[in-house]
């Protein structure tokens, strides 16, 4: 039988060779991890390095507003102010104003010239269609309806109302019928004359709604008039404008309403660029 030294010799070097066995597979361990920590660094590099130096960009996000069947997109990259500014005229270029507004504090001042032909070129989500402006027949309807284009009031608003037969309306940044720039003004009217012809407007001419059949009310709402809708207006409502390009593109909107009004699928303004030349003798 084993002597109860030679237990305890045997116990000492079992316990001696478990301990060594420990630290060798923690030293095993430990340079596994650094091997992982070095592949890794080193696959981080090779990224950036491909990549330019930075990290990936978030893509630039958009506010998308679903009115109906029709979705209508505005970059949050272009600036929107919905708080009243206190009007002044915007830059006279193609491209307006910096920063959209849809806000005012007051009617504007007069921005446009005399002696200069002004057209709106207004594209929409079914094609465009181009507004001859008559400042001949009321230099402040023009002047308004210039002004709130180079701020890009109208861009993204929908045609709240269409008759078929009668009218296509939109100039309101609520969508409503009810909203407006936050001023109105007063414009004028066709002679009354013109009421027992019922020749007061024509096809596809461009006119203000207001409040009442009062020219007083006049603000950013606009209508244009379908075949048909000629005859059943009176003389109220303040005129600036025809329609001579893209009449097709009316007729398609105008399509899209009904009796009530509501339009069955709705259709809006993408943009409206104003373009001005010298007027012909």
């Amino acid at each position: 039988m084993p002597s109860s030294k030679r237990e305890r010799q045997r116990a000492q070097r079992q316990a001696k060779v478990a301990h060594v066995e420990r630290r060798r597979r923690t030293r095993q361990r430990a340079r596994r991890v650094v091997i992982t920590l070095v592949v890794a660094g080193a696959i981080v590099g090779v990224i950036v390095l491909v990549s330019g130096g930075s990290p990936p960009k978030k893509a630039a996000s958009s506010t998308t507003t679903t009115t109906s069947s029709t979705t209508t997109t505005t970059s949050t990259t272009s600036p929107v102010s919905h708080t009243a500014i206190a009007p002044t005229c915007p830059p006279v270029t193609a491209l307006g104003a910096a920063k959209r507004v849809i806000a005012f504090t007051k009617q504007p001042p007069i921005c446009i010239r005399r002696g200069v032909h002004y057209e709106a070129t207004v594209v929409t989500d079914v094609g465009r269609f181009v507004i001859d402006l008559l400042p001949h027949a009321q230099l402040r309807a023009v002047n308004n309806f210039v002004f709130l284009a180079r701020y890009h009031f109208f861009d993204g608003i929908i045609f709240h109302r269409v008759i078929p037969g009668f009218v296509v309306q939109g100039g309101d940044p609520t969508g409503t019928g009810s909203g407006g720039p936050g001023y109105e003004w007063t414009g004028n009217t066709p002679s009354a004359t013109c009421a027992a012809k019922a020749d007061c407007y024509a096809a596809f001419d461009v006119a203000y709604a207001n409040s009442g059949s009062s020219t007083k009310t006049n603000g950013s709402q606009f209508f244009i008039i379908l075949p048909g809708g000629q005859t059943k207006l009176s003389p109220d409502y303040t005129l600036f404008g025809r329609v001579v390009s893209g009449i097709s593109v009316i007729e398609r909107i105008g399509r899209d309403g009904s009796s009530s009004g509501a339009p069955v699928h709705i259709h809006h303004m993408v943009s409206v660029r104003i373009t001005q030349s010298p007027a012909q003798p």
